[in-house]
């Protein structure tokens, strides 16, 4: 049996495609999982047995690169280490700065590397990485900034998605209740902007359409001035800050507006939820722009502009969506022809077949 080694950056956008990786594999493999410190708050470590490796990040204090370096060199022994001790012959890295170390490591000892990319711009560290991948898994074929040479490497994929989702039912209603129920993704970037102006806009469109609101608050100090004006505006609210089991109650939703982290989006398309898109502005290479894009170009969504945002004529938009569904249900169907290939099982033969055929 193979031994296949996970390596995921600290974000939850690295995070849960590994998860959902890893239960791809493990019946047919043996599949470890490797992440750092900030990656531990996304697993559920009575589910997943996974490994911890502390890799710095180079760039973050230049006035501190001279010790990072050196602790980035000791990295590498120690993913050496790591990859001999458990004879690792494939690693699949999901992007990051720590999986540079385990990709060298990897190098030497000859095993096989395969990247995933699920943002529609190829990433800086999958970028460094590419000369030495077999492959690079990703969803969109015209990944922005992939080198020509590379472009035979190219695996595409539908999005890869939790595996309880693919149980759950998606939303095909046609029709609304008279309680119009939205969800607000704001992430953990830029969410001091989610936090007051999408709370202000669900405050605008209260005033025309009963709504209730489930909002995804980072900010703490936000909370209690948010709570307090959803009060005082008799909008029913749930805030929360990380919610491991979102994913059951999104096909619950009507609406959703949302940052466009390639996770988040693909779930909400997935379940046929309709969204606008409002990508973080200074995200690297704007990934977030060209992968709400990528899906408005197929008529599954809105995209705003940050600096564009108006409360006013966003609150229009979203009423009259509600009151006159016609384009509102175009985007539903679009969403449901866009999703409907996207089943675990042809996801599984996927990577299954990649890791063996290589």
């Amino acid at each position: 049996m193979k031994k296949v080694l996970i390596v995921t950056g600290g974000s939850g956008g690295h995070v849960i495609p590994a998860i959902s990786i890893y239960d791809h594999l493990k019946n047919n493999f043996e599949v470890f999982l490797i992440t750092d410190e900030r990656g531990k708050r996304f697993i559920d470590q009575n589910k997943y047995r996974f490994d911890v490796l502390e890799i710095p990040n180079l760039f973050s204090n230049l006035l501190l690169l001279p010790l990072k370096m050196f602790k980035f060199f000791f990295s590498i022994i120690n993913s050496f280490r790591y990859l001999r001790r458990n004879n690792i012959e494939i690693i699949i890295s999901t992007g990051g700065y720590m999986s540079y170390p385990i990709c060298f490591a990897g190098k030497i000892l000859k095993a096989d590397i395969f990247l995933f990319e699920p943002n529609s711009v190829l990433g800086r560290s999958n970028k460094y990485m590419l000369s030495i991948a077999k492959k690079i898994v990703c969803y969109n074929l015209n990944l922005k900034n992939l080198p020509k040479k590379f472009q035979n490497k190219i695996f595409p994929i539908e999005p890869i998605l939790r595996k309880e989702i693919y149980f759950l039912e998606k939303n095909t209603k046609s029709n609304f209740e008279d309680i119009k129920r939205i969800l607000v993704l704001g992430g953990s970037q830029g969410a001091k902007f989610f936090d007051h102006n999408v709370m202000n806009l669900i405050i605008e469109i209260s005033k025309f359409l009963k709504i209730e609101v489930h909002q995804q608050i980072f900010d703490e100090k936000s909370k209690f001035q948010i709570e307090e004006k959803y009060l005082n505006s008799n909008i029913n609210y749930t805030l929360f800050k990380f919610d491991h089991n979102l994913f059951e109650k999104i096909n619950s939703f009507d609406l959703a507006i949302t940052r466009s982290g390639a996770s988040a989006i693909s779930e909400l398309v997935f379940f046929n939820i309709p969204f606008f898109a409002i990508p973080f502005p200074y995200a690297k290479d704007n990934h977030q722009y060209f992968n709400a894009r990528f899906y408005e170009e197929k008529r599954c969504c809105w995209i705003i502009n940050q600096h564009d945002f108006n409360i006013q004529d966003l609150s229009k938009k979203i009423i009259n969506l509600f009151n006159q569904n016609l384009e509102y249900l175009e985007i539903k169907k679009n969403l449901k022809n866009n999703s409907n290939q996207n089943t675990w099982n042809n996801i599984n033969k996927k990577l299954i077949n990649l890791i063996n055929e290589n």
